[in-house]
Protein backbone atom coordinates (compact mmCIF):
# COMPACT_ATOMS: atom_id res chain seq x y z
CA UNK A 1 0.00 0.00 0.00
CA UNK A 2 0.84 3.39 -0.65
CA UNK A 3 1.68 5.48 2.42
CA UNK A 4 -1.20 8.11 3.71
CA UNK A 5 -2.12 9.93 6.07
CA UNK A 6 -4.92 10.46 9.13
CA UNK A 7 -5.97 13.68 7.57
CA UNK A 8 -6.12 11.92 3.94
CA UNK A 9 -8.37 9.08 5.94
CA UNK A 10 -10.67 11.71 7.72
CA UNK A 11 -11.32 13.44 4.28
CA UNK A 12 -11.62 10.47 2.55
CA UNK A 13 -14.11 9.37 4.92
CA UNK A 14 -15.98 12.91 5.64
CA UNK A 15 -15.26 12.88 9.48
CA UNK A 16 -13.05 14.88 11.88
CA UNK A 17 -9.67 14.65 11.89
CA UNK A 18 -8.33 13.45 15.23
CA UNK A 19 -4.69 14.13 15.06
CA UNK A 20 -1.71 13.49 12.28
CA UNK A 21 0.62 10.25 11.34
CA UNK A 22 1.33 8.28 8.72
CA UNK A 23 -0.72 4.94 7.82
CA UNK A 24 1.68 2.49 6.13
CA UNK A 25 -1.39 -0.80 5.86
CA UNK A 26 -4.82 -1.64 6.73
CA UNK A 27 -5.50 -4.44 9.33
CA UNK A 28 -8.97 -5.92 10.32
CA UNK A 29 -7.18 -8.96 12.75
CA UNK A 30 -5.62 -7.67 15.38
CA UNK A 31 -2.78 -10.66 15.06
CA UNK A 32 -1.78 -9.52 12.23
CA UNK A 33 -1.10 -5.58 13.40
CA UNK A 34 1.91 -4.40 11.59
CA UNK A 35 3.45 -1.00 13.18
CA UNK A 36 2.18 2.13 11.39
CA UNK A 37 -1.10 0.33 10.48
CA UNK A 38 -4.91 1.40 10.46
CA UNK A 39 -6.73 -1.31 12.60
CA UNK A 40 -10.66 -1.74 11.25
CA UNK A 41 -12.44 -2.71 13.71
CA UNK A 42 -15.19 -5.24 12.36
CA UNK A 43 -17.70 -6.47 14.33
CA UNK A 44 -19.06 -9.78 13.27
CA UNK A 45 -21.78 -12.40 14.19
CA UNK A 46 -18.57 -14.14 16.47
CA UNK A 47 -16.43 -11.43 17.34
CA UNK A 48 -16.10 -7.88 17.56
CA UNK A 49 -13.06 -5.86 16.78
CA UNK A 50 -13.94 -3.09 18.89
CA UNK A 51 -12.71 -5.71 22.11
CA UNK A 52 -9.04 -5.28 20.52
CA UNK A 53 -8.16 -2.04 20.12
CA UNK A 54 -6.33 -1.36 22.60
CA UNK A 55 -4.30 -4.44 21.94
CA UNK A 56 -3.63 -3.46 18.47
CA UNK A 57 -2.44 0.82 19.28
CA UNK A 58 -0.07 -1.44 21.91
CA UNK A 59 0.99 -3.60 19.16
CA UNK A 60 1.71 -0.57 17.07
CA UNK A 61 -1.08 0.28 14.88
CA UNK A 62 -1.24 4.17 14.02
CA UNK A 63 -4.84 4.37 14.83
CA UNK A 64 -8.11 2.38 14.89
CA UNK A 65 -11.57 3.20 13.01
CA UNK A 66 -14.29 2.21 15.20
CA UNK A 67 -18.11 2.76 15.53
CA UNK A 68 -19.16 1.88 18.85
CA UNK A 69 -17.97 4.29 21.68
CA UNK A 70 -15.46 2.75 24.04
CA UNK A 71 -12.48 4.33 26.07
CA UNK A 72 -9.95 5.23 23.40
CA UNK A 73 -6.98 6.81 23.89
CA UNK A 74 -7.23 10.42 22.43
CA UNK A 75 -6.52 11.08 19.35
CA UNK A 76 -6.06 7.36 18.24
CA UNK A 77 -9.14 6.53 16.91
CA UNK A 78 -11.65 7.91 14.27
CA UNK A 79 -15.01 7.24 14.77
CA UNK A 80 -17.35 6.02 11.54
CA UNK A 81 -20.93 4.92 11.61
CA UNK A 82 -19.97 1.73 10.29
CA UNK A 83 -16.36 0.31 10.11
CA UNK A 84 -17.61 -2.39 7.18
CA UNK A 85 -18.64 0.72 4.63
CA UNK A 86 -15.91 2.87 5.88
CA UNK A 87 -13.30 0.07 5.11
CA UNK A 88 -14.91 0.28 1.51
CA UNK A 89 -14.81 3.70 1.04
CA UNK A 90 -11.99 4.27 1.99
CA UNK A 91 -10.38 1.50 -0.92
CA UNK A 92 -12.42 3.65 -3.27
CA UNK A 93 -10.75 6.89 -2.45
CA UNK A 94 -7.50 4.91 -2.10
CA UNK A 95 -8.32 3.47 -5.71
CA UNK A 96 -8.95 6.54 -7.04
CA UNK A 97 -5.59 8.38 -6.37
CA UNK A 98 -4.11 4.85 -8.45
CA UNK A 99 -3.59 4.80 -12.44
CA UNK A 100 -4.26 1.04 -12.65
CA UNK A 101 -6.61 -0.79 -15.31
CA UNK A 102 -8.55 -3.17 -12.93
CA UNK A 103 -10.21 -6.06 -14.38
CA UNK A 104 -13.54 -7.26 -12.45
CA UNK A 105 -14.65 -10.79 -12.27
CA UNK A 106 -17.48 -12.33 -10.96
CA UNK A 107 -19.85 -15.32 -11.68
CA UNK A 108 -21.65 -18.50 -10.14
CA UNK A 109 -19.12 -20.83 -10.71
CA UNK A 110 -15.39 -20.02 -12.09
CA UNK A 111 -14.63 -16.68 -10.69
CA UNK A 112 -11.20 -17.47 -9.04
CA UNK A 113 -9.96 -19.80 -11.74
CA UNK A 114 -10.79 -17.18 -14.35
CA UNK A 115 -8.88 -14.45 -11.98
CA UNK A 116 -5.91 -16.41 -11.70
CA UNK A 117 -5.55 -17.36 -15.61
CA UNK A 118 -6.32 -13.66 -16.22
CA UNK A 119 -3.62 -12.70 -13.62
CA UNK A 120 -1.38 -14.82 -15.22
CA UNK A 121 -1.75 -13.75 -18.84
CA UNK A 122 -1.55 -9.72 -17.98
CA UNK A 123 1.47 -10.34 -16.08
CA UNK A 124 3.42 -11.36 -19.03
CA UNK A 125 2.63 -7.52 -19.96
CA UNK A 126 1.71 -5.49 -17.09
CA UNK A 127 2.75 -4.65 -13.63
CA UNK A 128 -0.28 -6.87 -12.01
CA UNK A 129 -1.42 -7.62 -8.26
CA UNK A 130 -4.94 -9.80 -7.87
CA UNK A 131 -7.05 -11.08 -5.54
CA UNK A 132 -4.93 -13.57 -3.05
CA UNK A 133 -7.06 -16.76 -2.88
CA UNK A 134 -10.88 -15.60 -2.78
CA UNK A 135 -10.86 -12.85 -0.81
CA UNK A 136 -13.90 -11.36 -2.56
CA UNK A 137 -16.50 -9.70 -0.36
CA UNK A 138 -16.76 -6.44 1.39
CA UNK A 139 -13.54 -7.27 3.24
CA UNK A 140 -11.57 -9.05 1.34
CA UNK A 141 -11.60 -6.43 -1.91
CA UNK A 142 -10.78 -3.52 -0.26
CA UNK A 143 -7.74 -5.53 1.04
CA UNK A 144 -6.75 -6.31 -2.63
CA UNK A 145 -7.25 -2.51 -4.00
CA UNK A 146 -4.50 -1.66 -0.81
CA UNK A 147 -1.87 -3.56 -2.58
CA UNK A 148 -2.62 -1.18 -6.08
CA UNK A 149 0.46 0.68 -5.57
CA UNK A 150 1.32 3.82 -8.64
CA UNK A 151 3.69 1.38 -10.72
CA UNK A 152 0.80 -1.08 -10.83
CA UNK A 153 -0.47 -1.18 -14.27
CA UNK A 154 -3.10 -3.97 -13.62
CA UNK A 155 -5.35 -4.75 -11.10
CA UNK A 156 -7.65 -8.36 -11.20
CA UNK A 157 -10.55 -8.07 -8.68
CA UNK A 158 -12.69 -11.11 -7.83
CA UNK A 159 -16.07 -10.19 -6.90
CA UNK A 160 -18.08 -12.28 -4.86
CA UNK A 161 -21.88 -11.97 -3.26
CA UNK A 162 -24.95 -13.57 -1.42
CA UNK A 163 -27.21 -10.92 -2.46
CA UNK A 164 -28.16 -7.80 -4.41
CA UNK A 165 -26.49 -5.13 -3.90
CA UNK A 166 -23.15 -6.31 -2.91
CA UNK A 167 -20.93 -6.45 -6.47
CA UNK A 168 -22.15 -2.71 -6.64
CA UNK A 169 -20.52 -1.90 -3.62
CA UNK A 170 -17.76 -3.56 -4.48
CA UNK A 171 -17.19 -2.35 -7.94
CA UNK A 172 -18.35 1.04 -7.42
CA UNK A 173 -15.10 0.71 -5.13
CA UNK A 174 -12.55 -1.14 -7.45
CA UNK A 175 -13.76 1.47 -10.74
CA UNK A 176 -13.38 -1.65 -12.99
CA UNK A 177 -12.80 -0.68 -16.55
CA UNK A 178 -13.22 -4.42 -17.97
CA UNK A 179 -15.49 -7.18 -16.96
CA UNK A 180 -15.42 -10.58 -16.83
CA UNK A 181 -19.11 -12.90 -15.72
CA UNK A 182 -18.18 -16.33 -16.37
CA UNK A 183 -21.62 -18.22 -15.29
CA UNK A 184 -25.13 -18.08 -14.15
CA UNK A 185 -25.60 -21.16 -11.93
CA UNK A 186 -27.48 -21.71 -8.93
CA UNK A 187 -25.32 -21.04 -5.92
CA UNK A 188 -27.66 -18.65 -3.69
CA UNK A 189 -30.60 -19.87 -5.18
CA UNK A 190 -31.18 -20.04 -1.18
CA UNK A 191 -30.91 -16.79 -0.85
CA UNK A 192 -32.36 -14.87 -4.40
CA UNK A 193 -34.71 -17.71 -5.60
CA UNK A 194 -33.83 -17.96 -9.18
CA UNK A 195 -31.29 -18.17 -12.04
CA UNK A 196 -33.00 -15.05 -13.41
CA UNK A 197 -32.17 -13.07 -10.52
CA UNK A 198 -28.82 -14.35 -9.55
CA UNK A 199 -28.07 -12.51 -13.44
CA UNK A 200 -29.67 -9.58 -12.05
CA UNK A 201 -27.59 -9.47 -8.91
CA UNK A 202 -23.96 -10.49 -11.25
CA UNK A 203 -24.75 -7.89 -13.93
CA UNK A 204 -24.22 -5.16 -11.30
CA UNK A 205 -20.88 -5.76 -12.02
CA UNK A 206 -21.76 -4.10 -15.64
CA UNK A 207 -23.19 -1.31 -14.16
CA UNK A 208 -20.43 0.12 -12.75
CA UNK A 209 -18.04 -0.17 -16.29
CA UNK A 210 -17.97 3.18 -18.05
CA UNK A 211 -19.41 3.38 -21.39
CA UNK A 212 -17.83 1.97 -24.26
CA UNK A 213 -15.71 -0.87 -21.29
CA UNK A 214 -15.46 -4.45 -22.62
CA UNK A 215 -17.60 -6.91 -20.85
CA UNK A 216 -16.62 -10.87 -21.67
CA UNK A 217 -19.23 -13.26 -21.21
CA UNK A 218 -19.12 -17.01 -21.43
CA UNK A 219 -21.76 -17.49 -24.20
CA UNK A 220 -21.94 -21.25 -23.20
CA UNK A 221 -23.97 -20.12 -20.75
CA UNK A 222 -28.08 -20.15 -21.30
CA UNK A 223 -28.61 -16.76 -19.90
CA UNK A 224 -25.49 -14.74 -20.21
CA UNK A 225 -25.76 -15.33 -23.86
CA UNK A 226 -28.72 -13.42 -24.05
CA UNK A 227 -27.03 -10.07 -22.44
CA UNK A 228 -27.26 -6.97 -24.41
CA UNK A 229 -25.77 -3.84 -23.44
CA UNK A 230 -25.42 -1.09 -25.80
CA UNK A 231 -23.61 1.12 -24.20
CA UNK A 232 -20.93 -1.48 -23.16
CA UNK A 233 -18.90 -3.25 -26.10
CA UNK A 234 -20.27 -7.26 -25.07
CA UNK A 235 -17.97 -9.90 -26.13
CA UNK A 236 -18.73 -13.60 -25.67
CA UNK A 237 -16.68 -16.60 -25.50
CA UNK A 238 -17.54 -20.40 -25.83
CA UNK A 239 -17.06 -23.56 -26.80
CA UNK A 240 -19.88 -25.07 -27.93
CA UNK A 241 -21.49 -21.61 -28.85
CA UNK A 242 -19.41 -20.88 -32.36
CA UNK A 243 -21.33 -17.76 -33.09
CA UNK A 244 -19.01 -16.52 -30.38
CA UNK A 245 -16.75 -13.84 -30.79
CA UNK A 246 -13.84 -15.94 -29.11
CA UNK A 247 -14.21 -19.70 -29.62
CA UNK A 248 -11.74 -22.69 -28.42
CA UNK A 249 -11.62 -26.23 -29.72
CA UNK A 250 -9.43 -28.51 -27.48
CA UNK A 251 -7.10 -30.65 -29.26
CA UNK A 252 -5.74 -32.67 -26.76
CA UNK A 253 -6.30 -33.17 -23.00
CA UNK A 254 -4.76 -35.58 -19.76
CA UNK A 255 -5.20 -34.51 -16.14
CA UNK A 256 -2.13 -32.58 -16.51
CA UNK A 257 -2.81 -29.98 -19.11
CA UNK A 258 -5.00 -29.30 -21.72
CA UNK A 259 -3.93 -27.85 -25.93
CA UNK A 260 -6.45 -25.88 -27.40
CA UNK A 261 -6.96 -23.68 -30.16
CA UNK A 262 -8.70 -19.72 -29.54
CA UNK A 263 -10.20 -18.61 -32.50
CA UNK A 264 -10.31 -14.72 -32.57
CA UNK A 265 -11.02 -12.11 -35.55
CA UNK A 266 -10.68 -14.85 -38.34
CA UNK A 267 -7.45 -16.31 -36.70
CA UNK A 268 -6.45 -19.11 -34.54
CA UNK A 269 -4.32 -19.09 -31.60
CA UNK A 270 -2.41 -22.23 -30.10
CA UNK A 271 -2.75 -22.32 -26.02
CA UNK A 272 -1.57 -24.41 -23.57
CA UNK A 273 -2.95 -24.78 -19.82
CA UNK A 274 -1.99 -27.42 -16.91
CA UNK A 275 -5.36 -28.62 -16.00
CA UNK A 276 -8.29 -30.60 -17.67
CA UNK A 277 -11.92 -29.84 -18.63
CA UNK A 278 -14.20 -27.42 -20.70
CA UNK A 279 -14.57 -25.27 -17.45
CA UNK A 280 -10.70 -24.77 -17.74
CA UNK A 281 -10.61 -24.00 -21.35
CA UNK A 282 -13.45 -21.25 -20.71
CA UNK A 283 -11.39 -19.22 -17.91
CA UNK A 284 -8.70 -19.03 -20.07
CA UNK A 285 -11.04 -17.79 -23.17
CA UNK A 286 -11.79 -15.46 -20.78
CA UNK A 287 -8.29 -14.25 -19.68
CA UNK A 288 -7.38 -14.22 -22.99
CA UNK A 289 -10.10 -11.67 -24.12
CA UNK A 290 -8.77 -9.83 -21.24
CA UNK A 291 -5.51 -9.68 -22.26
CA UNK A 292 -6.48 -8.34 -25.89
CA UNK A 293 -8.65 -5.78 -24.82
CA UNK A 294 -6.10 -4.54 -22.65
CA UNK A 295 -3.55 -4.58 -25.34
CA UNK A 296 -1.53 -7.53 -25.81
CA UNK A 297 -1.10 -8.85 -29.26
CA UNK A 298 -3.21 -12.16 -29.59
CA UNK A 299 -0.16 -14.52 -29.67
CA UNK A 300 1.16 -13.01 -26.28
CA UNK A 301 -1.96 -13.47 -24.75
CA UNK A 302 -2.37 -16.93 -25.93
CA UNK A 303 0.87 -17.86 -24.65
CA UNK A 304 0.99 -16.43 -21.41
CA UNK A 305 -2.02 -19.12 -20.25
CA UNK A 306 0.42 -21.28 -19.82
CA UNK A 307 1.79 -19.63 -17.01
CA UNK A 308 -1.25 -20.03 -15.04
CA UNK A 309 -1.38 -21.93 -11.68
CA UNK A 310 -3.97 -23.46 -10.04
CA UNK A 311 -4.94 -21.94 -6.53
CA UNK A 312 -5.35 -23.97 -3.72
CA UNK A 313 -7.45 -27.09 -3.94
CA UNK A 314 -8.86 -25.85 -7.22
CA UNK A 315 -8.16 -29.34 -9.89
CA UNK A 316 -4.32 -29.36 -8.22
CA UNK A 317 -3.19 -32.96 -9.82
CA UNK A 318 -1.16 -35.18 -7.24
CA UNK A 319 0.63 -38.36 -8.13
CA UNK A 320 1.47 -40.63 -5.83
CA UNK A 321 1.94 -44.30 -5.07
CA UNK A 322 1.02 -44.84 -8.50
CA UNK A 323 -2.50 -42.95 -8.05
CA UNK A 324 -3.22 -39.82 -9.93
CA UNK A 325 -5.11 -37.43 -7.56
CA UNK A 326 -7.14 -34.84 -8.48
CA UNK A 327 -7.68 -31.58 -5.50
CA UNK A 328 -10.68 -30.08 -6.42
CA UNK A 329 -12.22 -30.06 -3.05
CA UNK A 330 -12.52 -26.06 -2.23
CA UNK A 331 -15.79 -25.42 -3.48
CA UNK A 332 -18.93 -27.35 -5.08
CA UNK A 333 -21.89 -26.19 -7.07
CA UNK A 334 -24.22 -28.73 -9.50
CA UNK A 335 -22.51 -26.41 -12.58
CA UNK A 336 -18.77 -27.22 -10.91
CA UNK A 337 -19.54 -30.88 -9.87
CA UNK A 338 -20.74 -32.00 -13.08
CA UNK A 339 -18.04 -29.85 -14.93
CA UNK A 340 -15.43 -32.71 -12.48
CA UNK A 341 -17.24 -35.50 -13.64
CA UNK A 342 -17.67 -35.01 -17.02
CA UNK A 343 -13.79 -34.42 -17.13
CA UNK A 344 -13.24 -37.28 -14.79
CA UNK A 345 -15.12 -39.54 -17.54
CA UNK A 346 -13.12 -38.43 -20.03
CA UNK A 347 -9.56 -39.51 -18.95
CA UNK A 348 -8.25 -42.77 -19.76
CA UNK A 349 -7.37 -44.48 -16.73
CA UNK A 350 -5.14 -48.20 -16.16
CA UNK A 351 -6.91 -48.53 -13.03
CA UNK A 352 -10.45 -47.43 -11.30
CA UNK A 353 -11.94 -44.10 -11.79
CA UNK A 354 -13.16 -43.01 -8.39
CA UNK A 355 -15.21 -39.41 -7.78
CA UNK A 356 -15.06 -38.84 -4.13
CA UNK A 357 -17.92 -36.35 -3.48
CA UNK A 358 -19.65 -34.05 -0.58
CA UNK A 359 -22.55 -32.29 0.07
CA UNK A 360 -22.77 -29.03 -2.34
CA UNK A 361 -24.34 -25.65 -0.10
CA UNK A 362 -26.15 -23.06 -0.18
CA UNK A 363 -28.69 -24.57 -2.41
CA UNK A 364 -32.32 -23.90 -0.90
CA UNK A 365 -34.75 -26.05 -1.75
CA UNK A 366 -33.31 -27.12 -4.40
CA UNK A 367 -30.84 -28.95 -2.80
CA UNK A 368 -32.39 -32.45 -2.62
CA UNK A 369 -33.05 -32.13 -6.50
CA UNK A 370 -29.44 -30.86 -7.55
CA UNK A 371 -28.03 -33.84 -5.23
CA UNK A 372 -29.90 -36.23 -6.97
CA UNK A 373 -29.13 -34.74 -10.81
CA UNK A 374 -25.57 -35.35 -9.65
CA UNK A 375 -25.88 -38.86 -8.85
CA UNK A 376 -27.69 -39.49 -12.15
CA UNK A 377 -24.51 -37.79 -14.03
CA UNK A 378 -22.09 -39.60 -11.82
CA UNK A 379 -23.37 -42.58 -12.94
CA UNK A 380 -23.89 -41.75 -16.65
CA UNK A 381 -20.23 -40.30 -16.65
CA UNK A 382 -17.73 -43.07 -16.87
CA UNK A 383 -16.63 -43.38 -13.55
CA UNK A 384 -16.10 -46.53 -11.72
CA UNK A 385 -17.16 -45.59 -8.23
CA UNK A 386 -18.55 -43.01 -6.52
CA UNK A 387 -18.00 -42.57 -2.29
CA UNK A 388 -19.96 -39.92 -0.92
CA UNK A 389 -20.40 -38.42 2.62
CA UNK A 390 -22.62 -35.58 3.50
CA UNK A 391 -26.54 -35.12 5.10
CA UNK A 392 -27.77 -34.42 1.25
CA UNK A 393 -24.84 -37.11 -0.43
CA UNK A 394 -27.08 -39.83 0.54
CA UNK A 395 -29.51 -38.42 -2.16
CA UNK A 396 -26.57 -38.67 -5.01
CA UNK A 397 -25.45 -41.95 -4.18
CA UNK A 398 -29.43 -43.27 -4.05
CA UNK A 399 -30.04 -41.39 -7.41
CA UNK A 400 -26.56 -42.96 -8.84
CA UNK A 401 -27.87 -46.58 -7.87
CA UNK A 402 -31.13 -45.98 -9.74
CA UNK A 403 -29.35 -44.25 -12.64
CA UNK A 404 -27.76 -48.03 -12.53
CA UNK A 405 -24.11 -47.09 -11.16
CA UNK A 406 -22.87 -50.69 -9.95
CA UNK A 407 -20.38 -49.05 -7.14
CA UNK A 408 -21.91 -46.19 -5.45
CA UNK A 409 -21.25 -45.80 -1.26
CA UNK A 410 -22.53 -43.81 1.01
CA UNK A 411 -20.76 -43.17 4.56
CA UNK A 412 -22.61 -40.88 7.37
CA UNK A 413 -18.91 -40.21 8.78
CA UNK A 414 -15.44 -38.79 6.69
CA UNK A 415 -13.78 -41.22 8.52
CA UNK A 416 -15.66 -44.17 7.78
CA UNK A 417 -15.56 -42.47 3.87
CA UNK A 418 -11.45 -42.61 4.58
CA UNK A 419 -11.39 -46.68 5.55
CA UNK A 420 -13.32 -47.49 2.60
CA UNK A 421 -10.70 -45.43 0.15
CA UNK A 422 -7.76 -46.75 1.38
CA UNK A 423 -8.61 -50.22 0.77
CA UNK A 424 -9.89 -49.26 -2.59
CA UNK A 425 -7.02 -47.15 -4.11
CA UNK A 426 -4.32 -49.49 -6.16
CA UNK A 427 -1.78 -48.00 -8.81
CA UNK A 428 -3.34 -47.02 -11.60
CA UNK A 429 -6.37 -45.32 -10.24
CA UNK A 430 -7.55 -41.94 -10.77
CA UNK A 431 -9.09 -40.21 -7.98
CA UNK A 432 -11.39 -36.99 -7.91
CA UNK A 433 -12.43 -35.04 -5.05
CA UNK A 434 -15.18 -32.70 -4.84
CA UNK A 435 -16.96 -31.23 -2.03
CA UNK A 436 -17.82 -27.70 -0.91
CA UNK A 437 -15.44 -26.04 1.46
CA UNK A 438 -17.10 -26.32 4.90
CA UNK A 439 -17.35 -30.56 4.06
CA UNK A 440 -13.55 -30.18 4.57
CA UNK A 441 -12.97 -33.10 2.49
CA UNK A 442 -9.76 -32.27 2.42
CA UNK A 443 -8.63 -34.71 5.57
CA UNK A 444 -9.72 -37.88 3.67
CA UNK A 445 -7.14 -36.53 1.09
CA UNK A 446 -4.79 -36.25 3.52
CA UNK A 447 -5.81 -40.13 4.94
CA UNK A 448 -5.38 -41.29 1.68
CA UNK A 449 -1.75 -39.62 1.10
CA UNK A 450 -0.83 -40.80 4.74
CA UNK A 451 -1.85 -44.98 2.99
CA UNK A 452 0.28 -44.16 0.03
CA UNK A 453 3.67 -43.57 1.32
Amino acid sequence: MEKMTISDIARALNIPCPGEGEITGICTDSRQVTPGCLFVAIQGENFDGHDFIPAALEQGAACALAHRPGDWPAGKVLMVEDTLKALLALSAWYRGQMPARVVGITGSVGKTTTKEMTAAVLSARFRTVKTQGNLNNEIGAPKTLFTIHRDTQAAVIEMGMTGFGEIRDLAQAAKPELGIITNIGVAHMEKLGSRENIRKAKLELAECLPDGATLLLCGDNDLLREVKIPRLSCIFYGIDNKNCQICGTIRSSTPLSTSFDISWQGERYSASIPGAGNHLVLAALAAFGAGVSMGMAPEEAAAALAGYAPAGMRQKVVEKGGVTVIEDCYNASPDSMAAALATLGSFPATGKKIFVASDMLELGEIACQCHRKIGEKAAQSGADILLACGELAREMVEAAREAGMADARFFPEKKELSAALVRLARPGDLIWFKGSRCMKLEEVVEDLYASLK
